[in-house]
């Protein structure tokens, strides 16, 4: 039989520079349908983020988005 993965459906929200660089743009991108296990596992190989990015943080939950876009000057 088919096993069902149930998981929480609150956003998972990452900031990331998009290179190593010290003038490198930070980015925030939110995933609504992904569990925090499919992302750790895919080595950030998503849409929206490259594979030279640096990830600063990742938050779970509607509030990170509002707190991250202050902290780290998001628009």
């Amino acid at each position: 039989m088919g096993r069902t993965v149930s998981y929480v459906k609150d956003p998972i929200v990452v900031v990331f520079k998009t290179s190593n660089r010290s003038n490198a743009k930070t980015k925030m991108k939110v995933f609504r349908n992904k569990t925090i296990d499919d992302l750790l596992d895919c080595d950030f190989v998503t849409p929206g983020i490259n594979q030279d990015a640096i990830i600063l943080v990742v938050g779970i939950g509607e509030n990170f988005e509002a707190d991250y876009k202050k902290k780290f000057k998001i628009s």
